[in-house]
């Protein structure tokens, strides 16, 4: 960091940041503005910001959420989502803490299968409407499905996006991922359940008569346009396929997420404006200024000097540089996108297990993958899930600031990742 361009991205980074958590202005207008502020003092450029693969806006995950939401917004038409809200309840017996374990559940199954940005996408509306009809409040449910969404997508190849990377370099498959940390997950959604167990006892009061209402509600008369949810529900399975099938269609989620979004407002006949106009914008908006200024922490060399740095530390001693690199990863994943994090990380992690004579499932590559899924927990910002639910309470008037997030955040990540650690130390030194 020689270069005065990278002191100024960083003190742009770092303003933006303050801003961000003080929330002094909109989290959108700090991104923004410190996006532009990137631009203006030549820390990148316009190419480097809209065109460039590894230091511009991550145009997949922009379209891929525009995609999800246009399609989450006609289902929210049919009144499916009421519909699952009532399922829901009368499966957990109207219990706020077995509404919230059950939920937990199938967001983390779900991410596993998905990804956590599309989980949270489907599983945010039907919490705001269980919510509303027990009159709970919103928020320690929403951030619990992040938390879920975050270590579920953890523990497959397709589950979050830095596994994909990692999995690229490596020559990981997915089995590999499902062998080594699936099982870990798993042990760590049950901790995630006693956490919220413990977090958010106060707000699991339960209203006995809009309980005994519930209960007695038909969760078929929430169906209002049969005919539409076909329609979407159809759309929804091809799309979900083709995330599936990605090995073997090698279109990307947001190739298929658009394609899908076009073909249910074609089928439909849903207007095209008021579709557009259940779209998250500011969020959008914010993932791109977000974008724009971690880019340019790449392209000022940034990025690169830290995770040197890391690998200095790491040496090739391989237990502690197990645990140096996931406690690295997890701290930078809390603070930037730990997409671009691992897209730089990888090929140092990549060298390190070659210099170490590892194989390609190395626990080196276990370590980063832990670091950099699970640290994106611990602020409000660390994870693209974390963003856009934020954006999704707000809209629905819920909204939920960066402390109250980052408070429960910091927790969940050092309990999952103390837990994470002893799970790597057991399982590849101690007993292997």
């Amino acid at each position: 960091m020689n270069d005065w361009h990278s002191w100024a991205a960083v003190a742009v980074f770092a303003g933006t940041y303050a801003l961000i958590v003080t929330e002094k202005i909109h989290r959108v207008a700090a991104a923004l503005g410190g996006a532009g502020l990137m631009l203006a003092i030549g820390a990148t450029d316009d190419t480097a910001a809209f065109r460039s693969d590894e230091t511009g806006i991550d145009w997949n995950v922009v379209f891929l959420l525009l995609g999800m939401m246009v399609i989450v917004g006609v289902l929210k038409r049919t009144g499916f989502f009421e519909y699952l809200a009532i399922w829901s309840v009368k499966r957990a017996r109207a219990r706020p803490f077995r509404v919230m374990a059950m939920l937990i559940v199938i967001t983390a199954v779900a991410s596993a299968l998905l990804d956590n940005v599309t989980t949270v996408l489907l599983v945010a509306p039907v919490t705001l409407l269980v919510c509303d009809r027990l009159r709970l409040p919103a928020a320690p449910f929403l951030i619990a499905e992040v938390f879920a969404s975050n270590i579920g997508g953890t523990a497959t190849l397709v589950g979050d996006p830095p596994n994909i990377i990692i999995a690229s370099r490596a020559g990981l498959t997915f089995n590999d991922f499902l062998v080594h940390l699936a099982p870990l997950c798993a042990v760590l959604i049950v901790v995630l359940l006693v956490l919220c167990r413990v977090m958010f006892a106060r707000s699991f009061t339960c209203d006995e008569k809009r309980a005994a209402e519930l209960m007695e509600l038909r969760e078929r008369e929430a169906i209002t346009e049969p005919r539409l949810l076909a329609q979407g529900l159809g759309v929804l399975t091809l799309v979900v396929a083709g995330f599936v099938l990605h090995p073997v269609l090698h279109y990307e989620p947001s190739v298929v997420a658009l394609l899908g979004a076009g073909l249910l407002v074609a089928v439909s006949k849903v207007e095209t404006g008021e579709v557009l106009g259940e779209v998250e914008w500011p969020t959008l908006a914010f993932f791109a200024g977000l974008f724009v200024m971690v880019g340019a922490l790449i392209e000022t060399g940034v990025i690169s000097d830290l995770a040197g740095s890391l690998a200095n530390v790491i040496g090739g001693e391989e237990a502690g540089g197990a645990m140096v690199l996931l406690g690295g990863s997890t701290v930078l994943s809390g603070i930037v996108d730990n997409i671009p994090y691992v897209a730089t990380m990888a090929p140092i992690t990549s060298q390190l297990v070659t210099d170490m004579g590892g194989d390609p499932d190395h626990v080196l590559w276990w370590a980063l993958a832990l670091g950099a899924d699970l640290g994106g927990n611990a602020t409000a910002i660390g994870a693209s899930a974390n963003v856009v639910v934020l954006g999704i309470a707000e809209r629905n008037g819920q909204r939920i600031s960066f402390w109250q997030f980052t408070k429960y955040g910091l927790i969940v990540t050092a309990a999952t990742i103390s837990v994470s650690a002893l799970y790597l130390w057991l399982r590849y030194f101690a007993l292997a």
